[in-house]
């Protein structure tokens, strides 16, 4: 049921190793602003955590473990939880809130209207709450050729780059798997999305690249990565299979996936967006930053 709550929560919104025994303690109480011991982290990644992965935590309760864990920001949150971040001093290096959901995106000419009034009204907002991005998506393919789609989200998004330059916000398209979460999503590989890049033209056009999303696609990771990286602006995490820890239990050796990533020169965010499947959901959080902490 959780792999359908991010897509539930866009939906509302668009309409409102052995690592683990040398991990340092982290005793803290989640109300309590003083931990007892806090990660040393390197400073080469900045992290981030995806809110709707702890949607049975309390935003605040999260944002005061995220402060004290050293986490710099929480990705798809909307303006209703903007200055809770604030009040914690929590950058949202991945809003949302503009758009028609994952289904519905700019490789449908059908969708365009809608979808510029959405991204035109918020764009302004994200840039006055101080970010500089937005999530979008492609859009399910509903029999439209990816050479068709591509020609589509070009003409979609052509129309917005002039207010994404303007209040310089960068708007980022989402690569998902649609072999088990999204079914029939387009842009499910990295080439076509770099396609959309370079057809675009705009340093204000962008792509997430998901791990998790991307593993199971196409797999070969840091090459992947290594060629694409100028067109990469945001990524994501999450163990293979089921989206869980990112731990020894899955399949991807996430440290060595980081230091590719920060090889590239890459500046930007990366976020935790696995599902905590152990009793302990903050304490999953906590030991997946130490693990790509490199």
């Amino acid at each position: 049921m959780k792999n359908n709550s991010r897509r539930n929560a866009i939906k509302n919104i668009t309409g409102s190793l052995v690592l683990a025994a040398t991990l340092p303690a982290f005793s803290k109480d989640i109300n309590d602003d003083k931990p007892k011991s806090k990660l040393m982290l390197k400073g080469n990644i900045n992290h981030s955590v995806c809110r709707w992965c702890y949607d049975s935590t309390p935003f605040e309760e999260l944002c005061k473990a995220a402060k004290a864990m050293g986490i710099k920001s929480i990705d798809l949150a909307g303006p209703d939880e903007w200055p809770i971040m604030k009040k914690y001093g929590l950058h949202c290096a991945m809003p949302w809130g503009a758009g028609m959901g994952i289904e519905k995106g700019f490789n449908d000419v059908a969708n365009h209207a809608e979808l510029f009034k959405s991204y035109e009204a918020h764009i302004p907002k994200v840039a006055a709450a101080g970010y500089d991005k937005l999530i979008c998506f492609s859009g399910n393919r509903k029999s439209i050729s990816d050479e068709q789609g591509l020609e589509n989200c070009a003409i979609g998004l052509k129309m917005l780059m002039p207010i994404a330059e303007k209040y310089k916000v960068t708007l980022v398209m989402e690569l998902l798997n649609s072999k088990v979460d999204h079914k029939d999503y387009m842009a499910d590989h990295t080439a076509w999305g770099a396609a959309l890049c370079e057809k675009l033209g705009s340093e204000y056009f962008k792509l997430l690249y998901d791990i998790y999303h991307m593993q199971i696609m196409e797999g070969d990771i840091i090459a992947t990565i290594n060629k694409y990286h100028k067109h990469i602006a945001h990524y994501h995490t999450g163990g293979v299979p089921g989206r869980n820890e990112i731990d020894e239990r899955q399949e991807i050796f996430y440290p060595a996936v980081m230091k590719a990533i920060v090889a590239t020169g890459f500046k930007g965010y990366v976020a935790q967006e696995f599902i905590p499947k152990d009793a302990k959901p903050l304490e999953s959080l906590r030991k997946s930053i130490a693990i790509c902490d490199i």
